[in-house]
């Protein structure tokens, strides 16, 4: 549904503004429990490359945009 822009949100649910100061101190919440995964990709894949790049606990991003990816295709 949030692919097509659609919500589960009620119509006359409240809105509030989420200002800069939101964002900044927005964080991710991921489960404690990991599972170590081996992972084969194209060599002319730079995606671990790009992730490492920007600093530290590339790999939790990676395990965020993961997530984020399988929660919206879920059906």
């Amino acid at each position: 549904m949030r692919a097509r822009g659609e919500t589960c949100t009620r119509p006359d649910a409240p809105e509030y503004e989420l200002d800069e100061e939101f964002w900044q101190r927005a964080r991710v919440l991921l489960p404690n429990r990991k599972k170590s995964v081996h992972l084969r990709l194209d060599e002319d894949v730079l995606v671990l490359d790009w992730f490492n790049a920007q600093g530290p606990r590339h790999l939790t991003r990676m395990n965020a945009v993961l997530r984020a990816y399988m929660e919206a295709h879920r059906k």
